[in-house]
């Protein structure tokens, strides 16, 4: 069974990806780091970020948190700041 979620993206994963957000099908249940590698795979380029972290429902997420279809879920690129 599958588990389709949407994906936001921020900043220089928006740049990588080519769009502000993705739909993809996570097997279910799924879980944050199967979403990283899934993305990493199909998305080469994000292995290049030196940080990269995954907020679901707004909260920063460990990378065995489950993911739920109805999930809020944003990639946070790295920030520099001035």
């Amino acid at each position: 069974m599958s588990n389709r979620i949407s994906v936001q993206l921020f900043g220089i994963t928006r740049e990588i990806v080519g769009s502000s957000a993705l739909t993809l099908d996570l097997p279910q249940p799924g879980q944050v780091g199967e979403l990283l590698n899934n993305l990493k795979e199909h998305y080469p380029a994000l292995n290049g970020l030196r940080s990269l972290l995954v907020a679901v429902n707004g909260e920063y997420a460990e990378a065995d948190q489950p993911i739920h279809p109805n999930d809020e879920i944003a990639l946070i690129p790295p920030v520099s700041g001035g």
